[in-house]
């Protein structure tokens, strides 16, 4: 990799500070905004790297707690310098160029760079006047059908940040990785009382734009997320709480009565989708129209690896449980199921993964001969589910594996092609992460655990403490290394294995 993830890390600060060594190539720009508080108090982020680019983000942002969520920033638009180079301290500039954050937008900065070689690292970084940005570290995605003997990776979710600290990012920085995969809830729009040295969070909930874009701004200072962001490209999708907590297409949740009306609360999704937008390394075709944004889209690496990423929350049914579980309620839609499916049937890389939000597997939480099912899962749509299964089996997708937030437990599942029969052919497996923060300091198996794995057998393993998967693809085998930590409620806790899973290639169900 060249320079360490470290020595990347502990520099990214002192980069920061060094803008007379550094701005030489650069010219100063006489729209730079007049304040002594450096814009980048963000960091920086990358996303949704192709063959021959990626996105480079950051978002202006003096006082990211300014009540008006404008992050302390002019009414006007600001020119923003980016470079790309081939090493971290920049004297070997593959590409640069510049950009304008504009006010509507709340000075976010979207670069789609192209041109650079597939399956490099490269480093990236901003400037505005003479404030240079923390540098950034890309890799690239290989070439199409290259052949790639190894593809690392981490799925995460769940980061409410009063509930802990981000642990979890800290570890995830210091992993040598080539992608983060995050399946939601990156802020949570709901008020909440933090831990100690968590404060700066609103009593309210979050309703607005100017209310999701301060939310954000507080999630995005914090300093182990940036260098999770800075350490490898993300990819993104969201989930309820990126909105509001259990809505499913046009409908609010069903205890939320002032947004009960499908107009109030599209209008509130716009809001919401907007500042996610705003604060994330997403591409153009990301950009929402108002209460409307694409999600659902793949990401290829050489002949191992395809990552499908969904949204199973704009399409779905409304999941109020009082309503019948019937064969036409969807978590997809009809559009973004045909696209899935169309994809999956191929051609494919090796391995196809679905990154998406809520639990896949069926799981009785009641025991004894009672089912009790949770409606803010796939057992909510079950017919769907068990059809999306079959379509795996039927079209012979290449060694599938389901990746899971949501639910603030580790677990990983056999997908067997009769989920009635315990004795049916594996023919997936599902990988849950756990969250980041949220629900505060866990431990290793729940009150209930004991009787989860009686009732459901193909659910192998379950662990409740925060943390992340950390994911290791080679052409013969998938290797899930589940990361827990023992406490989110004081800052620097390591992260460490908690166990292991094997998948073989053409063989597929998690192995210990």
């Amino acid at each position: 990799m060249g320079v360490s993830r470290r020595t990347l890390l502990g520099g990214a600060v002192a980069l920061t500070g060094a803008a007379v060594a550094l701005r030489a190539p650069w010219v100063a720009d006489a729209t730079a905004p007049t304040t002594t508080a450096s814009p980048f108090t963000l960091g920086v982020a990358s996303g949704d790297p192709t063959p021959d680019g990626v996105v480079l983000w950051t978002r202006l942002a003096p006082d990211p707690l300014a009540p008006d969520g404008l992050g302390g920033m002019p009414s006007r638009p600001v020119l923003v310098e980016w470079e790309v180079a081939a090493d971290a301290g920049f004297r070997a500039p593959l590409a640069r160029g510049s950009a304008v954050a504009r006010a509507e937008d709340a000075h976010a900065v979207h670069v789609e760079v192209a041109g650079l070689r597939p399956a490099a690292e490269h480093f990236y970084r901003f400037r505005v006047g003479t404030e240079i940005s923390p540098v950034g570290r890309a890799r690239t995605a290989p070439a199409p059908g290259a052949r790639v003997d190894r593809f690392a990776f981490a799925i995460a979710s769940c980061q409410s940040r009063p509930d802990g600290y981000y642990n979890a990012h800290a570890a995830i920085a210091r992993d040598d990785l080539d992608l983060v995969a995050w399946l939601g809830d990156y802020i949570y729009e709901s008020a909440a009382v933090g831990v100690p040295g968590r404060a700066h969070l609103p009593a309210r909930e979050a309703v607005s734009l100017a209310d999701y874009r301060l939310r954000h701004g507080q999630y995005r200072s914090d300093p182990d997320l940036q260098a999770a962001h800075a350490a490898a490209p993300w990819a993104v999708t969201i989930d309820d709480h990126d909105v509001e907590n259990n809505w499913a297409g046009d409908v609010s949740q069903v205890d939320d009565e002032p947004d009960n009306d499908p107009a109030v609360f599209r209008a509130r999704r716009a809001d919401a989708y907007r500042a996610f937008w705003e604060h994330m390394p997403l591409r153009r075709a990301q950009r929402p129209q108002g209460p409307e944004m694409r999600m659902h889209r793949r990401l290829t690496f050489g002949d191992l690896l395809d990552l499908h990423l969904l949204d199973t929350r704009r399409y779905r049914t409304d999941q109020d449980p009082k309503r019948p579980r019937d064969r036409a309620r969807t978590m997809l839609g009809a559009e973004q199921r045909a696209w899935l499916t169309t994809a999956l049937a191929g051609p494919t890389a090796r391995w196809n993964a679905l990154g998406q939000q809520v639990f896949f597997s069926p799981r009785d939480l009641t025991a004894g001969p009672a089912t009790g099912l949770d409606e803010d899962s796939w057992d909510d749509c079950a017919a769907e589910r068990d059809a999306l299964r079959d379509h795996l089996v039927a079209a012979r997708t290449p060694n599938p594996v389901i990746l899971t937030g949501d639910v603030h437990a580790a677990h990983a599942c056999d997908v067997r092609a009769d989920f009635t029969d315990p004795s049916s052919r594996v023919v997936a497996t599902e990988l849950v992460t756990t969250s980041i923060s949220s629900g505060g300091n866990g431990s290793a198996r729940g009150a209930g655990d004991a009787a989860l794995l009686a009732e459901n057998p193909h659910i192998r393993f379950v662990d409740r403490r925060r943390g992340y998967v950390r994911n290791v693809v080679t052409p013969r085998e998938w290797r899930a290394d589940f990361q827990v930590l023992d406490t989110v409620s004081t800052r620097g806790a390591p992260a460490r294995t908690a166990t292991s899973v094997v998948i073989p290639d053409g063989d597929p169900g998690a192995r210990a």
